[in-house]
């Protein structure tokens, strides 16, 4: 079964990145990506259905917490699981990203760290 992930990221190294590095055959991961809030929230209007999204927090015009909300707040979307993969160390973002999301991940990151964390947050959602 390949899984879709969205990565959300105004950065587009970073959604290249993910790409090469999580589509490979032994996972079977689809990555797609956006690189505004406006972008994700409209592949989401569009029927795009992920499952699951990783999000920056620090991104111009709308933030990743405004993003989250939004998805959230919305009953189509709100089951999406996200996690935080952002560059934001302070203490306050961690414990809201640790909170809010099911997920908060530090850049720079390890691959496979990356890789297992994704899994263990499939493994809670399937319940």
């Amino acid at each position: 079964m390949t899984r879709t992930i969205l990565v959300v990221d105004d950065n587009p190294d970073v959604i290249n990145s993910l790409k090469i590095a999580l589509e490979d055959a032994t996972r079977g991961y689809r990555i797609l990506g956006a690189e505004t809030g406006k972008k994700c929230l409209d592949l989401l209007q569009d029927n795009i259905s992920p499952d699951i999204i990783l999000l920056d927090i620090m991104m111009p015009q709308m933030s990743g917490w405004e993003v989250f909300d939004k998805i959230k707040n919305n009953p189509s979307w709100s089951k999406i699981p996200i996690i935080f993969l952002t560059a934001r160390t302070d203490r306050t973002a961690k414990n809201a990203g640790g909170f809010l999301g099911d997920d908060y991940i530090e850049k720079p990151f390890e691959i496979v760290d990356l890789k297992n964390r994704i899994e263990i947050v499939f493994k809670k959602n399937q319940k």
